[in-house]
């Protein structure tokens, strides 16, 4: 069989790693109790790592995926007269294929952005509606770390925007799909991203950083967490055999798992920035602030190198391009794909 080449389309793409895997097969032993009942060691282990990390006044559940995590954890504190506040480009709003206004019936109102960050500034207008019976309430501010545009809240940033939240009776969600990638750009603790600038409730991801399945979905005031366990049933996301998803958590959050494995996706992201910038036909368009190269590309080529390293168009207008370093991404990895690009540019 021909060895395929990886490609750089996104961290979704990777597989399992393997300290995870063994992690798995080590809880594939015996019988648990279901649904993280008491009785079920790995959840009530994998929770404990996360109060290590957040804070012991925290609640912690356990969902399937990161569109069950975002949409549970908004819908499960709003009414359906009341409204999310996002960049346009979140997944929130661009890739939940309408989930949170169909789970939760709630509306989003996007704000545009140029480097998918919100400020508190842009959020304004939308506090002429409060306490107006004919339009939707702003409640929740919700921001992604990493952005889908790669770049990356700091926590003074963060701050800013809790601290206008609460002082407008809001809350703020943060979407952690690549919450590692971000702690490890800016050299600080989960804890300091979160717990420490105010942030209400999160969706922490692993997947995207070497976990084979499973989200979590993190309440820092444990009163917003009332009942969240009859959302998540009714989501559909309790998982029967929970065991298999706080193992993978309890590994992760072990030994700086989770640190490593972003921390690879991060350093790969920078050499391929490196390798990029050598050729002058390229332009890359934005920050390389975690593990996400955006690059603009001649539109001729592009199809010619992705059947080599696939990678996803990111803005067709501008034949930009969005490459994802992985966990598993290797100098390898870098190099032949710089060579097979340096080969399509000299013919």
């Amino acid at each position: 069989m021909k060895k395929l080449n990886k490609s750089f389309a996104s961290d979704n793409w990777s597989g399992v790693c393997p300290e995870v895997m063994i992690a798995l097969q080590q809880a594939n032993a015996g019988h648990v109790e279901a649904y993280g009942e008491e009785n079920d060691f790995y959840t009530r282990d994998a929770i404990k790592k996360f109060k290590t990390l957040f804070g012991d006044d925290i609640s912690v559940f356990f969902v399937y995926n990161g569109t069950a995590a975002n949409v549970l954890a908004t819908s499960h504190v709003l009414r359906s007269y009341q409204a999310i506040v996002s960049a346009k480009s979140a997944h929130m709003n661009e890739d939940e294929c309408g989930a949170p206004e169909n789970f939760g019936g709630s509306k989003i109102l996007e704000i545009e952005t140029e480097d998918g960050k919100i400020r508190t500034g842009q959020i304004e207008p939308f506090l002429h509606s409060i306490g107006f019976q004919h339009h939707v309430q702003p409640r929740i501010i919700s921001i992604s770390e990493v952005t889908e545009k790669g770049t990356v809240y700091t926590p003074g940033e963060i701050k800013g925007l809790t601290d206008f939240a609460h002082s407008h009776n809001m809350l703020l969600h943060m979407d952690g799909a690549r919450i590692s990638n971000a702690a490890v750009a800016l050299g600080v603790t989960f804890r300091e991203l979160t717990t420490d600038v105010g942030v209400d409730v999160l969706s922490l991801g692993g997947t995207k950083n070497g976990l084979m399945f499973g989200e979590s979905v993190v309440f820092f005031d444990k009163n917003l967490a009332k009942d969240f366990e009859y959302t998540r049933k009714q989501g559909m996301q309790l998982h029967s055999k929970m065991r298999f998803i706080s193992a993978q958590f309890d590994r992760y959050l072990t030994r700086d798992l989770w640190k490593k494995n972003a921390q690879t996706a991060n350093r790969m992201a920078r050499l391929l920035e490196k390798s990029l910038r050598l050729f002058p036909q390229l332009n890359i368009a934005r920050s390389v602030d975690a593990n996400g190269v955006f690059v603009s590309i001649p539109p001729e080529i592009i199809p010619r190198i992705q059947q080599h390293y696939f990678f996803h168009i990111w803005d067709e207008n501008t034949s930009e391009v969005r490459l994802m370093c992985s966990w598993d991404t290797t100098e390898e990895d870098i190099n032949g794909f710089a060579e097979a690009l340096k080969k399509i540019l000299q013919h």
